[in-house]
């Protein structure tokens, strides 16, 4: 029997043991003896009793069976170990006996390589010593040797550039000490060495400005070349920082020379295009010089010859701000800048204006006109001259900010990523001139803009002029051009687009973010408040008798002011986009690129700009929609309500729902009518007074402007007047009235909203009012009982479609 007969037949057994306990469990069905009540109970656990001995007797026989095959498996098992026992002593023996002398051996040699290896290292450092300390008593005698007689001073310059690839400790070691020095060459390598440097030194400084003297290139390139083999590159950067900075004075003096007769400096751009030479020279010697230098000196080393440039460019070009500073008087009309009044838009917003028939033109003697001596142009500031020193300073900043962007990409760390964003170097943010440019020319230009802007604003509403040969009389013909909008609108916004262009082409982060903010409140303070006060005082919708309608002058001029707000925000939305680069035909106003980014390429400043710009639109498109739709709700109260009254008053005039089929016809009989023309009478005498009302109005309007005085009178009309008409109705007509009502009602609704389709929309409440006084009883009971909105969106709550039910009488 095998050891797996004898796992099997155990666990056989085991399994046989289990189930038998489980036989012998009591279960709810087979109560043990002692909770037995009746002789049934104790049968049941009699036999209960008897199969548990069944199952146990029958697995000690099972066990006492197989005890005799286990046993033996047990006794070859005792077997099996006696002979594994041997095995092992047997291979401790030949282990302990073999191989621990070959284990010994190896330790051994592993011991002598290493030592070997150690040896060999320690020769073949000797070695490079030696070799080391050999170049470097070849390169000590070289130089010694080529300072000589040969005066060759490129090998003296190669042989102490070799000298300086030697490690510092083995120049100054004993060994190099005790075998470099011999009878020419005396003294130590390391003095040698420094006393060899220090010679050549003066000796390349005295031929390289001897060569810069006498103008000889060659000779400046060949000398330039061996400061950096000597160990002397600063001082060689700074020679040349020199020499090229000498070139870039005389350049710059040369440029200044005043020509002859005297009109160079009287040329509006002369000092621009001399700051621009300055910049360009500059920026020629670091293109052409730079790839010279830091092959022989290293990469980053131009650097230093930029701010001995720059160091140069802040004198020359502190001398041209201040010489045209002086020339141009710049602080005397930046004084009177400051200092002038605006008399014309003062004046304007003065209570007592008002009673001088509106806002006083130039020829009134209270802003400069006529006979007073104190004109516009005459008030200490010339408009030309202003224009044409913010042009040159414009140019100025713009050359500022390309010699900027030149100098910050030259500047630029070589481990820095390509697309990282500039920044301005320190040696430009911290310069003499970077001061000079902030005081000379940017304080000066935002002062001067500020006032430039705003005079213009002031010059365009004193040559206001409205469009003439207006009429609401759709027999005279209109010879001007649409949008009909006062002049001042072209003109000032002109002016903002070449404001804001003007700055932009600065590339001036603060010049720009200065001029949109100051344009803006300009904007805001002075024509947005013209406008306000045009249409308050000059063009004001005030019926001449009580009840009546304004005069039609006044109709057409405050129609006017309302086109010219409503194109003011789409001139102004088409600058902002336009410089954003933002296009209508794209979705959702998008840009692939912003133009912008050229002009500005330093860190956040793109970013600055655009807020700025957006800051502009958003700010001013507010003020002047809110007075535009105040605007729109005067004309509709003064104008459009009170005509619009007498039109539904005409149209529903001798209107009659509560009559039969049969009684309409009879009277349409009666007064040789036809009966269609009787059934259409509401809606066309309706459409005979809206068109007499609104088609004149919206000849002069913008589209915009028109739709959304549309939507005004349709929200209006639908509330305030049909709907509570319709209501009027209520219980007073038959069934054949209400179907004309909707019919009459519906043709209303469509001569309102003819060409703009949305104003349906505004009539949903009376569609349903009428759809619901028009339903047969089923639908409508199955509306309201089983709330079916038929695929509808009902606008009218359930109190007010009962309302409506109610308005055919039983």
């Amino acid at each position: 029997m095998s050891a797996n007969n004898l796992l099997n037949g155990d666990l056989s057994a085991h399994s046989t043991y289990k189930s038998s306990l489980k036989l012998n469990r009591s279960s709810p069905s087979n109560p043990s003896i002692r909770d037995a009540s009746s002789l049934a109970d104790v049968r049941a656990s009699l036999a209960t009793l008897h199969a548990r001995e069944t199952a146990i007797t029958t697995r000690l026989d099972s066990l006492i069976s197989s005890q005799a095959d286990l046993s033996r498996e047990l006794g070859r098992l005792d077997l099996f170990r006696a002979n594994l026992g041997s095995q092992v002593i047997a291979t401790r023996s030949i282990s302990n006996g073999m191989l621990s002398s070959a284990a010994e051996t190896a330790g051994r040699l592993s011991n002598r390589v290493k030592e070997l290896d150690l040896e060999k290292d320690r020769v073949q450092q000797t070695l490079k010593v030696v070799e080391q300390v050999a170049e470097l008593k070849a390169c000590v005698h070289g130089v010694v040797g080529s300072m000589g007689a040969p005066q060759d001073w490129e090998a003296a310059a190669g042989y102490i550039s070799r000298a300086s690839k030697i490690p510092e400790p083995i120049i100054r070691g004993g060994f190099a000490a005790s075998i470099v020095p011999s009878v020419e060459v005396p003294d130590a390598p390391w003095v040698t060495l420094e006393n060899s440097k220090e010679s050549l030194c003066g000796l390349f400084l005295r031929e390289f400005e001897k060569a810069a003297k006498d103008g000889d290139g060659a000779k400046i390139t060949r000398f330039f070349k061996l400061f950096p083999l000597i160990e002397r590159g600063d001082v060689g950067l700074d020679v040349y920082g020199k020499y090229v900075c000498q070139g870039v004075a005389g350049t710059a003096r040369a440029t200044l020379k005043e020509v002859p007769g005297g009109a160079g400096r009287q040329d509006g751009f002369f000092y621009a295009n001399a700051l621009t030479k300055l910049f360009e020279h500059i920026a020629q010697i670091v293109e052409s010089h730079g790839g010279l230098v830091e092959r022989h000196y290293g990469e980053g080393k131009m650097v230093r010859v930029i701010e001995r440039l720059q160091m140069e460019a802040d004198v020359q070009g502190g001398i041209i701000l201040d010489s045209w500073s002086d020339d141009r008087n710049v602080n005397r009309r930046v004084t009177d800048v400051k200092s002038y009044p605006f008399s014309f838009l003062v004046q304007s917003y003065l209570p007592q204006q008002k009673t001088l028939g509106g806002t006083p033109r130039m020829s009134s003697p209270a802003v400069g006109g006529g006979t007073n001596p104190r004109s516009s142009e005459d008030e200490g500031v010339n408009m030309k001259e202003v224009d044409g020193l913010l042009n040159e300073i414009s140019v100025m900043l713009g050359r500022w900010s390309l010699y900027t962007r030149f100098l910050a990409a030259k500047c630029k760390s070589p481990e820095a990523p390509e697309n990282t964003a500039l920044t301005i170097p320190t040696l430009l943010s911290n310069s003499n001139l970077q001061r000079k440019v902030s005081t000379k020319l940017i304080e000066p230009y935002n002062f001067m803009s500020t006032f430039f802007f705003r005079r213009s604003v002031e010059k365009a509403f004193q040559l206001d002029e409205s469009p003439a040969g207006l009429s609401l009389n759709l027999n005279k013909p209109i010879e001007a051009n649409a949008p009909f909008i006062i002049s001042a609108v072209d003109d000032v916004m002109y002016i903002v687009s070449a404001v804001i262009q003007r700055s932009i082409s600065t590339s001036q982060r603060e010049v720009v973010s200065h001029v949109v903010t100051t344009s803006s409140r300009v904007l805001d303070s002075d024509f947005i408040k013209m406008m306000h006060q045009k249409m308050e005082d000059e063009s004001y919708l005030r019926p001449v008798v009580q009840g009546g309608l304004p005069p039609e002058d006044k109709i057409v001029a405050f129609i006017v002011l309302i086109n010219s707000l409503d194109v003011s925000n789409e001139y102004l939305a088409r600058i902002i986009t336009t410089r954003l680069g933002i296009s209508s035909d794209q979705p959702n106003g998008a840009s692939q690129s912003n133009p912008l980014t050229a002009s500005f390429p330093f860190e956040k400043d793109v970013a600055l700009v655009t807020s700025s710009l957006n800051n502009l639109h958003s700010t001013f498109t507010s003020k002047a929609t809110e007075l535009l739709n105040g605007g729109l709700q005067v004309l509709f109260n003064q104008v459009v309500k009170q005509r619009l009254r007498t039109i539904m008053a005409e149209a529903f005039r001798d209107a009659d729902y509560w009559r039969t089929e049969e009684e309409l016809v009879e009277i349409a009989q009666q007064n040789d009518e036809d009966e269609d023309e009787l059934l259409d009478r509401v809606p066309r005498r309706f459409e005979q007074g809206w068109d007499a009302l609104m088609k004149p109005i919206a000849r002069l309007m913008t589209p915009k402007t028109y739709n959304t005085l549309l939507e005004i009178t349709a929200t209006h009309l639908a509330r305030q007047s049909l709907e509570k008409r319709i209501l009027s109705y209520s219980g007073k007509t038959n069934a054949y009235g209400a179907i004309r009502m909707e019919r009459d009602f519906n043709g209303i609704i469509s001569t309102v909203s003819k060409g703009n389709y949305s104003v349906r929309e505004l009539f949903n409440r009376v569609s349903q009012i009428l759809m619901i006084a028009n339903m047969e009883d089923d639908e409508w009971e199955e509306l309201v009982d089983a709330g079916d909105d038929g695929g509808m969106e009902w606008v009218l709550t359930q109190e007010e479609m009962r309302r409506a039910r109610n308005l055919v009488r039983e």
